[in-house]
């Protein structure tokens, strides 16, 4: 799409140093182009652009780098092109955001509202809803795409034709004006909660078939898409099935680093989950666990959550840690039950943020430097975009890469006495150098 408008971009201060009164917008597969009549042609890819929104009849973009691109005079081609450029950022959200999914049902036109967990609408209007095989997706006409995760929806009810869905974070998302496709919505939305349901049972009945059905009935609601679940609560529902999770792990070659692990951790804490392609290029089931590994002594190592994977396939390849808390604040804590309760925190910020990245794990560990190479543009989008992938990168320590076991140990080791006596959150642990 073309369309003759005038453009300013800013600095981060307000400050205009470069626009044209006249020029030309084309809306290309990947980018932005701007041609003045007079200047040099300006082209933003979608990737670089942060935010797009529409007011006034103006097109404000927040672009990464800071700046601020403008663009106005656009007349009566104001909405469809605002509608055709939010398209096609929403399509690049698509492809790289991690989500990596065919849509497993037609789309649907819509309109949706957004209400976070404070009763607000952060988002609204007309939409397309698709239906992916781990998760709802919003495609809005204008504005960003929200992804609703199959494993979020606490619950579905009907009021006057609106499907209102509920997440367990208090979050609503309320979707209407769908005409004759509403029982379509309707019984799509049942159909893909029942399925992860289902898979996660028939999942957790392959990893540990001489287990109870009843037993992974119960196991695969506070485990499914993924999740890990703690050991408490798994032990609850019985002792024996947390056994055969820990017996599990031994059949996939990381008994040693876990049982290692477990030693130094907080073991009634312990979590483990299952997944199926958990590595996305991989196939078949994979087991992964967290280990909390903290305490009221400061000076020896802790603060940190380690978190590793395993399949059939072959053992676990590196062992990623997460801090817990800030460092500077990590000594003053005497009371135990205080680390208690930040970790169960943690926990379900983990899970959740795994769940929305859909577990790439490479995404998390890529150093700042190695955004800016084009052959990972995607990842740099993804980072700016998603808050789950910042959050995980903010916590992200190192990782530990399985050579041999002994030197596996030793850097396990290395990295939580960094992780205490660095002063700086931001400061990462690499092997051989800090």
């Amino acid at each position: 799409m073309e369309c003759s408008l005038s453009y300013k971009l800013t600095d981060s201060n307000g400050n205009e140093f470069e626009g044209s009164e006249e020029a030309e917008a084309k809306l290309m597969d990947e980018m932005l182009r701007v041609e003045p009549t007079f200047g040099e042609t300006l082209s933003v890819p979608y990737r670089d652009m942060l935010e797009v929104s529409g007011s006034d009849y103006m097109i404000r973009v927040s672009l990464n780098s800071g700046d601020t691109l403008t663009l106005f005079n656009l007349g009566y081609r104001y909405e469809d092109f605002l509608r055709e450029f939010s398209g096609h950022c929403n399509a690049i959200i698509l492809k790289d955001m991690l989500v990596q999914e065919k849509p497993k049902l037609a789309g649907t036109e819509a309109v949706f509202s957004y209400i976070d967990e404070n009763g607000e609408e952060k988002q609204g209007g007309d939409c397309e809803i698709r239906f992916y095989e781990t998760a709802v997706v919003i495609v809005p006409e204008m504005g960003e795409i929200v992804r609703v995760p199959h494993s979020y929806i606490q619950g579905i009810r009907e009021d006057n034709y609106t499907l209102i869905v509920e997440t367990e974070f208090g979050e609503q998302m309320r979707l209407s004006m769908m005409g004759a496709r509403y029982n379509h919505v309707k019984n799509a939305l049942n159909k893909m909660t029942h399925e992860l349901i289902a898979k996660s049972q028939a999942t957790l009945k392959q990893l540990l078939p001489e287990v109870n059905p009843m037993v992974i009935r119960k196991a695969a609601r506070l485990m499914r898409e993924g999740k890990a679940a703690r050991r408490v609560d798994i032990e609850l529902i019985s002792e024996e099935l947390w056994k055969k999770l820990e017996g599990k792990l031994s059949s996939l070659g990381v008994e040693e680093e876990y049982d290692y692990l477990k030693s130094l951790s907080q073991e009634e804490r312990i979590c483990i989950g299952f997944k199926r392609d958990l590595m996305g290029e991989l196939t078949g089931e994979y087991v992964w666990f967290l280990i909390p590994i903290y305490g009221t002594d400061p000076r020896k190592p802790g603060n940190a959550v380690a978190m590793e994977a395993a399949s059939a396939e072959g053992g676990g390849k590196a062992t990623y840690f997460f801090r817990i808390v800030s460092r500077e604040e990590y000594p003053g804590y005497e009371d135990i039950s205080d680390l208690h309760d930040v970790y169960e925190e943690l926990l379900e910020t983990i899970n959740r943020c795994m769940l929305e990245i859909n577990f790439r794990r490479e995404p998390i560990y890529l150093p700042d430097e190695s955004l800016k190479d084009p052959r990972y543009a995607r990842y740099r989008y993804a980072v700016d975009r998603m808050p789950s992938l910042r959050t995980l990168r903010r916590l992200f320590i190192g990782r530990v890469s399985h050579r041999t076991r002994e030197q596996w140990r030793e850097d396990v080791l290395d990295l939580l006495k960094f992780n205490v006596e660095a002063k700086e959150d931001g400061l990462k642990w690499m092997r051989g150098g800090r």
